[in-house]
């Protein structure tokens, strides 16, 4: 089910996105005069078509994975002498340029209308309250305490977690110097602390941010009590049971669920001894963990989840929530960030600065837009707005075969004044179809390798 899920909502995202994508690239035309032969959401054989005005053809294609819009050009077959000045490549160059950008431009006004719905609606998040900090790293040297909470990043207010990653992450990958705003816990003074940190290509590595920086999230702790059994497990073998209080392992205190975690982690395979009260008993079980491997290490595994009590973490969540007016500026403001970072990560890839495992295919994609779809409409629309930026930004990029190549030939021929010739044009096209199925093919590797070495 979970698969299914991943598929529908990718399927969905693609379609509305390419939707917006394209309706940039036809609105446009319509509006300078060239005529739209078809508008299609996929590629392939047309499944359903309709024709509301009798000009243009609206279609669903059968491959789901892209679209296009096609215009009357010349170059692609005949046109009656009476409609060649509606032909595409008769239009002025800044005519085509503006068509040909207007697809990415939309995509980012599609983002910066998703941040403002998800804004005005309301999106609650977790406080960025820190957990226990490493020893030895930025985090520690710079004096954040466990519990602290972090209220700012380089001057911008981080009221969540999600926030405050953005924030670190767009200052690591731009070499900028971290200082962050933070509070202890009840009244304590605000102060404000510095990061150092080295190597950013570590740091930018898939989940890696938060760690090398020596940062985690504080979780308000969990009573060491049994919610759940799951079966064929090490704890159903040994005969733990629902509600078991766990009082000890090998004899040592345990006080929260957290400890439960870190020891049986610690002990892939081996055998230990619980203390565990049942009702008004005191029983001594002795359980052999099982083995699994994480990250390319074994880790122990008891098979149980915890009782979570009623209103758990409650205080914990805080909501970015704005009215209409001022959710514009942070939508903007949003948009903004997420196309810089978007550059900038893309520029320190080329150079060999970030981590070439930052590169996403389709498979990742549909896990996440399943992920973010089962969290709800409002965090799907989240999710929809940063994919909208990653897909404006690819199509600017100047890859033949993609709006950014286009608009690169409509360059060349302003500074020529000629067309770049059809035989260069497809020699470009061909090696653009190269790279971007180099690029697929090593964001495919880097998917499955996360699925098999998770």
């Amino acid at each position: 089910m979970s698969v299914l899920i991943s598929i529908l909502a990718f399927l969905v995202a693609i379609s509305v996105l390419v939707a917006v994508h394209e309706f940039g690239h036809f609105i446009v035309a319509r509006m300078l005069g060239v005529k739209v032969l078809r508008y299609s959401i996929g590629f392939g054989r047309v499944l359903l078509s309709w024709r509301p005005r009798g000009e243009t053809e609206y279609a669903i294609s059968a491959l789901p994975l892209g679209g296009y819009v096609k215009l009357l050009d010349e170059r692609e077959g005949e046109v009656p002498p009476e409609e060649r000045h509606r032909a595409f490549n008769r239009q002025a160059i800044w005519r085509r340029a503006a068509i040909l950008a207007a697809g990415p431009a939309f995509n980012f006004l599609f983002a910066l209308l998703a941040y403002w719905i998800v804004y005005v609606t309301g999106i609650p998040g977790v406080k960025p309250v820190v957990g226990p900090v490493a020893p030895n790293t930025p985090a520690a040297v710079a004096g954040i305490h466990e519990k602290d909470t972090i209220l700012a990043v380089n001057g911008s207010p981080t009221p969540t977690w999600q926030a405050t990653n953005l924030a670190l992450l767009s200052a690591v990958v731009d070499k900028q110097s971290l200082r962050l705003q933070v509070q202890g816990p009840g009244k304590a003074a605000k102060r404000t602390v510095s990061l150092h940190y080295g190597d950013i290509k570590s740091l930018t590595r898939p989940g890696k941010l938060l760690s090398g920086l020596g940062l985690s999230n504080w979780a308000p702790p969990i009573a060491a009590v049994i919610g759940k059994v799951d079966s064929d497990t090490a704890a159903a073998h040994a005969g733990l049971q629902r509600n078991d209080r766990i009082l000890d392992i090998d004899g040592h205190a345990i006080s929260d669920w957290k400890q439960v975690q870190k020891y049986v982690k610690q002990r892939p395979g081996q055998r230990l001894m619980l203390t565990v009260a049942r009702g008004q008993k005191r029983l001594k079980i002795p359980v052999v963990l099982e083995s699994k491997v994480v990250d390319g290490k074994p880790v122990g595994l008891l098979g149980v989840t915890p009782t979570i009590p009623p209103n758990y973490g409650k205080d914990m969540v805080a909501y970015m929530h704005y009215g209409p007016l001022e959710a514009v500026g942070q939508a903007a403001t949003r948009t903004g960030q997420m196309i810089a970072l978007t550059a900038v990560v893309s520029y320190r890839m080329v150079v060999g600065q970030v981590s070439l495992s930052n590169l996403s295919s389709p498979i990742a994609i549909a896990q996440y837009a399943g992920s973010w779809a089962q969290a709800g409409l409002v965090y799907f629309l989240y999710f929809l707005a940063i994919i909208s930026v990653s897909l404006g930004f690819l199509n600017i990029l100047p890859i033949p075969l993609l709006d950014g190549g286009q608009l690169l030939f409509l360059g060349v021929e302003a500074v020529q004044r000629r067309p770049v010739s059809e035989q260069t044009e497809a020699i470009a096209q061909r090696v653009g179809l190269s790279l971007l199925v180099l690029l697929l093919g090593f964001a495919v590797f880097n998917d499955l390798s996360r699925l098999i070495h998770p």
